[in-house]
């Protein structure tokens, strides 16, 4: 039988990184000048660009703005993050099951690796698949594409997606994959549903018993 392979989102999913990336984009619309309008979680899951989009920093500046988002970043946002309880206990239960785990987020792979790496949970992960910095690789989908490609013997009928945001849900569905939407993130039950997801758990443990039953 072909090990079944779970694909999980990073940011909302796996850890609650909005204090260090909202407060990274206010710190970047201050260094320009710029009006903020105030904090939202539900900004969060897109790219970084489209997130500037959408607090409308002149199109002209979005690459100026996201320098400014990185210098801070880089230093101390990064960082400014917790993984949801139950997080680890799920994947310790996946592993233990012999499923194969992989990460596909809109993050840049290089701050996803340090992420995890921080929270001694890199290693439950086969690949660790996510944005480039220049994002020339950034929509859900075009992750996806990447790390399905880094992972050996892999049937997509075999394949399922967790994810917080209906980005990930369309990602996946653009490959034909199913995915598990989770409710303690920056998504909805009306968002999720309505694009599109399997099923939807409120909390980890609930997730666990779902793909173990």
């Amino acid at each position: 039988m072909t090990q079944r392979t779970i694909l999980f989102d990073l940011d909302g999913t796996i850890s609650d990184s909005a204090p260090g990336i909202l407060t990274s984009v206010q710190y970047a619309f201050e260094q320009m000048g710029l009006h903020y309008p105030g904090h939202s979680r539900r900004l969060l899951g897109p790219p970084i660009k489209d997130i500037m989009a959408m607090l409308h920093c002149p199109p002209a500046r979005v690459d100026e703005a996201i320098a400014h988002y990185r210098v801070r970043y880089r230093s101390i946002g990064l960082f400014e993050n917790t993984v949801y309880d139950g997080i680890p206990e799920l994947l310790k239960a996946l592993v233990d099951n012999d499923d194969q785990l992989a990460i596909a987020t809109s993050k840049p792979e290089v701050f996803a690796v340090q992420i995890l790496e921080y929270f001694g949970l890199a290693e439950c992960f086969t690949f660790i698949g996510g944005a480039t910095l220049d994002s020339s690789r950034a929509a859900k989908a075009d992750v996806i594409t990447h790390t399905l490609a880094h992972l050996d013997d892999v049937d997509l009928e075999n394949v399922v997606m967790v994810g917080d945001r209906m980005h990930d849900v369309m990602g996946a569905e653009s490959h034909g994959i199913e995915t598990y939407g989770v409710l303690w993130g920056y998504g909805d039950e009306l968002e999720l549903s309505g694009a599109g997801a399997k099923a939807l758990v409120t909390h980890p443990s609930d997730l666990q018993q779902m793909l173990l039953s």
